[in-house]
């Protein structure tokens, strides 16, 4: 009997393996266009499905800094119920809000850094600003996949392990008009490498 049991767990390991095995994960390559068909640099791309959005956890130590009045960060990512603080590294003091629906908060003039980070917990886009200094502008992104990342100065970007199955892949940046949604198509991954162009509508580099 104990033999017997002992079999069985064993076919229950190699059972979950071969099902993990051939659920598998894929790569995309991706290249990112503005409206005019050039590179466009810090697009942010990410990948929505259930699963996905099973997968997304809290990140954890965002930070989004003002540094020579300019927030840096200038295009943040994060997933929902992440923290993120505001440190002041100026010598002036900054008053930090959002009246976005993504996200509304207001960090009243302040220096150093603020007691209590701000949470993000709805999916969307964050517009920041601050009411001392008009030209600081910044963007929270909240994306419900573990998926996403920014392109680079050539307009490229790896997604690496991503599982195997159907998406939407979206696609945001900075220049879109206000509001505007994240473009979105559908894109499967499997197992050998994908390489996707997406050529974003309203954008430019």
């Amino acid at each position: 009997m104990l033999l017997k049991k002992s079999l069985y767990r064993t076919a229950a390991v190699v059972g979950v393996w071969g099902v993990l095995q051939s659920a598998g994960a894929g790569t995309l390559q991706l290249q990112v266009q503005d409206k005019n068909g050039k590179p466009l640099p810090d697009a942010v791309v990410f990948l929505e499905s259930a699963e996905a959005k099973a997968a997304a956890k809290p990140l954890k130590g965002v930070e989004v800094a003002q540094i020579a009045r300019q927030f840096k960060p200038a295009v943040t990512v994060v997933t929902p119920g992440t923290a993120v603080l505001f440190p002041n590294n100026d010598t002036v003091r900054h008053h930090v809000y959002s009246f976005s629906p993504a996200k509304t908060f207001e960090l009243k003039l302040y220096a150093g850094v603020p007691a209590n980070p701000v949470v993000f917990d709805k999916v969307g886009v964050a517009v920041l600003g601050c009411n001392i200094h008009d030209n600081m502008v910044a963007w929270v992104l909240v994306v419900d996949t573990p998926h996403f990342g920014h392109t680079d100065a050539q307009g490229k970007l790896t997604l690496n392990d991503v599982p195997n199955g159907s998406y939407k892949l979206r696609t945001w940046h900075a220049t879109l008009p206000t509001g505007a949604p994240a473009a979105e198509q559908a894109q499967a991954v499997g197992a050998s490498p994908a390489t996707v162009v997406v050529k974003l509508a309203g954008s430019s580099s």
